[in-house]
């Protein structure tokens, strides 16, 4: 449907040129006739009279931009209809040549006005021809003005027909432009708030879409490079990410599940890329190809937590049958070597040699008690443990450690106002919190800081593949030690590995399987200085439900 304002500039045009015109030839040809002098008249006024009413319309349609009402629609088609009346009788009435310009103003107000509408004015636009040519003849009406008055009506119903098709023809699109621009609005919302990157490229390699979360994900400013391109710039932050889109652009080639890494200044993570091109026409549009690619480090993490679980159960059951073959031969050979050194006879060198076997023997003895510790970590009973206690008695405890170093601090920070049970065993989770705590102290700095926090987790924050609800129980224990070296992060959990003189390497594996027999997970994040240990654990419905109470 062509847009009122639009069909009202060029009315203004026409109105003004025809104006012009009749002005111009009137006074071209004006003599002292009485007669040429009225149409003279005639012409000013209507030139003035266009020019008034034009200037008006201008500046009410145009420069206020004021709603296009009927009455104003209206004003427009009467004040036209007038206008070719004037120029009409000025040339000659019933035989004038711009009669046919009574034709434009009714086909013009059929588009404009509604269908009623349009019939009115032709009907007002029959009765000034037909009154101008019995004024300017003065006689009765000819078949030419019949068969002119005819085509009027001929006009104003086939326009009226053309306009309800237009209009109908409008409003469809409308409805369906308004439907485009509500999926549009629905797509756009689900693209800006869901966890992947979005990326789409042309066959040029530039930037066409990017949502917030590319964005973010890649630390780059993506939304100021539309229509740029982008493959270089991605491809120093991620290549594989860069190298699926290049595949897809140059050799039509689709990514599925595609693995890479992220490189940002923050962090190095794991992210998983699908791409997809469509085929432009050739014409209006090229091909372009999109990219999704999400953030799988948490997948990754799960994957290896599982592993690790598995790896340390196997360990457990050899620890413990291991243990219970090694302790009875063990305490009798402690036993017999004892009574061999009490024998009267024994030389020095004998006893010295029975002291250092004992000794030997009682070491070895610990250990494999360690060993049975690690492969006993069951939760013996289930209560519902409150976890602020546990951080806090954890955090009195390492205040006053002999390990702590002068100056280190122990910090706590607990939410007082909300209950974090879980359902548990508490002396098995208190020697965990203890042992992560231990740790970080160990390896904190003089003047250094460790700091135990409590928190209920949101959707957003639990780890994707964690398979928790939301409102789990957190617990981290940071310190701002010199970090753990890449080359042991891998191998820091595994039983019997130790950096430390004398160590059992038996701590973390032990704190690992008593979060993993309460179904929580605990991982750490150790990027430059410091590092951060984090348990996890499901929180108890009757937890859950404390908390909504106190929160309301």
């Amino acid at each position: 449907m062509l847009d009122p304002r639009v069909l009202l500039r060029w009315i203004y045009i026409g109105r003004l040129s025809i104006a012009s015109a009749i002005f111009i030839a009137a006074i071209t040809n004006w003599t002292q006739a009485e007669a040429q002098k009225i149409d003279l008249l005639i012409a000013s006024l209507a030139f003035a009279a266009t020019t008034v009413v034009t200037v008006a319309s201008v500046a009410f349609s145009e420069i206020y931009k004021r709603p296009l009402r009927s009455n104003f629609l209206y004003l427009q088609c009467v004040f036209d209809l007038l206008l070719v009346t004037a120029v009409v009788h000025l040339t000659d009435g019933a035989a004038s040549p711009f009669a046919a310009v009574y034709i434009l103003v009714i086909a013009a107000s059929t588009l404009l006005l509604p269908l009623g509408g349009g019939f009115l004015i032709a009907t007002l636009g029959n009765v000034l021809y037909v009154a101008d040519v019995i004024w300017s003849a003065n006689t009765a009406l000819t078949i030419a003005v019949w068969l002119q008055l005819g085509v009027f009506v001929a006009v104003a119903l086939g326009s009226g027909y053309l306009s309800v098709l237009l209009r109908r023809e409008g409003e469809g699109k409308a409805t369906l432009v308004a439907e485009l621009l509500q999926l549009r609005l629905q797509a756009d919302d689900i693209l800006r708030n869901i966890r992947s990157g979005v990326l789409t490229v042309d066959s040029e390699g530039r930037l066409l879409y990017a949502n917030p979360m590319a964005e973010q994900m890649l630390s780059l400013d993506l939304i100021a490079r539309l229509g740029q391109p982008v493959l270089d710039m991605l491809g120093e932050v991620a290549p594989e990410l860069a190298q699926a889109l290049q595949r897809s652009i140059t050799d039509r080639v689709r990514t599925t599940r595609a693995e890479g890494t992220v490189h940002t200044p923050d962090r190095d993570f794991s992210v998983g890329v699908t791409t997809t091109y469509t085929e432009g026409d050739g014409l209006r549009t090229n091909r372009t190809t999109t990219a999704i690619f999400q953030d799988i480090s948490d997948l990754k993490r799960m994957e290896a937590l599982r592993l690790r679980a598995e790896r340390l159960e196997g360990v457990a059951e050899l620890s413990a049958g291991l243990a219970h073959e090694i302790k009875n031969p063990l305490a009798s050979i402690r036993s017999a070597i004892e009574q061999l050194s009490r024998i009267p006879r024994a030389t020095e060198d004998e006893r010295t040699l029975a002291a250092l076997v004992l000794r030997e023997s009682d070491r070895l003895s610990r250990l494999l008690t360690e060993f049975l510790d690690f492969a006993r970590v069951r939760v013996a009973r289930a209560d519902r443990v409150n976890v602020s206690d546990i951080v806090r008695g954890a955090a009195t405890l390492l205040s006053a450690h002999p390990d702590r170093r002068d100056g280190v601090r122990v910090t706590c920070a607990v939410p007082d106002s909300v209950p974090l049970i879980v359902e548990g065993d508490e002396d098995l989770l208190h020697r965990a919190v203890f042992n992560l705590t231990l740790n970080a102290v160990q390896a904190s700095p003089p003047d250094g800081e460790v700091r135990l926090e409590a928190m209920i987790l949101d959707g957003e924050q639990t780890p994707m593949g964690a398979g928790f609800e939301a409102g789990s129980v957190a617990i981290r224990v940071s310190d701002d030690g010199p970090g753990i070296p890449p080359d042991i992060r891998e191998r820091l959990f595994d039983p019997f590995f130790t950096t430390k003189p004398g160590g059992s390497g038996l701590g973390l594996a032990v704190v690992h399987r008593a979060i993993e027999a309460h179904r929580g997970l605990v991982f750490f994040d150790s990027a430059g200085r410091g590092t951060r240990f984090t348990v996890i654990l499901p929180r108890t419905h009757a937890g859950a439900r404390a908390s909504l109470g106190a929160s309301v």
